[in-house]
């Protein structure tokens, strides 16, 4: 009961509208000029490189500047390898079943890559769920625009939420020293630490990618990453209960949030109507990301789905199954890799304890 009560408790806000602000005009300012050039093909692109903007949220501007250069110099390097890995799977005239375990092994080692790399920068958000997504989510797209656009646009956008992130200097009252202290290097505890997290990222997506991938060829479900990105979910966190409750959170804020989307798509919205309630949920999930997860997932659900809407057009009933069904396979394997460290350890303690003579 305890367990469950802290799954539906609201910590209090710090100023988490500020961030929520920001998020939300850094993604729907380019969104909305793509859907005026008439080119919602790169608007994925866009989605992504606004990613930048989540990185630094309390932070001092010149700190906040330098984190978000390097979370969104990382964001670019990724796009640029999805897009080029999907060039190459096509070069190389893969077949489909031969690209989809390709991308599932790409998608793994940038998880337990860019989990290492967020780790030494001792960046929030912690861990590598973005860069997952994005890379899985470019990789899978079967017609890719010019590479120049996709990186033109993709920079442009960065280089907008690193504007956003230090325009309240503009406002005297809302000026912080520009100043930022030593960087702090890993001691050899947080360095192992920070290894044995790179490979629990590692495993729980390609566990879950993997099988995924295999239920999906079995019952004709698609967008595997999905599982990837929820098995990463549970990993961040201080203990093992409220990791377990991160992924139970997950599956229940999906759930939520895909009966929200539900009803805007009822609505049929136009392109620029999409834009709209990807920006209101951005800003949503950023007012509650770090208070409530289960509040927050009903808001990144209808935002990650509006977004894959935009971009590539497919029938909305399809996207919701795959989301549900991939959540829930993938904050399992998340939870299973959460719980079996502590299951090994008290094995072995039983184990040692039954051998102590009596």
């Amino acid at each position: 009961m305890k367990l469950f009560a802290e799954m539906f408790t609201i910590a209090p806000g710090n100023k988490d509208h500020h961030v929520a602000i920001r998020c939300a005009v850094g993604v729907f300012v380019p969104l909305i000029i793509l859907v005026l050039l008439g080119r919602t093909d790169l608007a994925i692109f866009a989605s992504f490189g606004a990613f930048t903007g989540i990185y630094g949220r309390g932070e001092m501007h010149r700190k906040r500047l330098l984190i978000q250069v390097r979370a969104g110099s990382l964001m670019l390097l990724v796009i640029l390898l999805a897009t080029l890995s999907a060039r190459a799977g096509q070069a190389l005239g893969l077949s489909d079943t031969a690209a989809t375990w390709a991308q599932v092994a790409a998608t793994t080692l940038v998880a337990g890559a860019c989990s290492l790399v967020i780790a030494r920068w001792r960046h929030r958000p912690a861990g590598s769920l973005f860069h997952i997504f994005a890379f899985a989510a470019i990789a899978s797209i079967p017609s890719q625009p010019p590479l120049w656009q996709c990186l033109l646009v993709s920079v442009l956008t960065t280089v907008f939420c690193l504007l956003i992130g230090i325009s309240s200097r503009l406002v005297r009252s809302r000026r912080t020293p520009w100043a930022t202290p030593e960087p702090v290097r890993l001691t050899p505890e947080e360095e192992r630490a920070a290894g044995l997290e790179a490979v629990g990222y590692l495993v729980a997506a390609g566990l879950a990618g993997t099988l995924a991938t295999l239920v999906g060829q079995w019952l004709g479900f698609g967008h595997n990453y999905w599982a990837m990105v929820a098995a990463v979910v549970p990993l961040v966190g201080r203990t093992t209960r409220h990791r377990v409750a991160r992924g139970i959170q997950r599956i229940i804020g999906t759930v939520l949030g895909l009966i929200l989307l539900a009803g805007v798509l009822l609505l049929h919205p136009v392109p620029w109507q999409t834009v709209l309630v990807i920006a209101v949920c951005q800003f949503g999930a950023e007012m509650f990301i770090a208070r409530q997860y289960v509040l927050a997932q009903v808001f990144v659900t209808p935002l990650a789905l509006s977004a894959t809407l935009l971009a590539a057009p497919t029938a909305p009933e399809l996207l919701l199954r795959d989301r549900i069904v991939e959540t829930v396979i993938g904050a399992a394997v998340g939870i299973a890799v959460v719980v079996a460290p502590a299951v090994w350890r008290r094995i072995r303690a039983n184990t040692a304890a039954q051998r102590l003579p009596a």
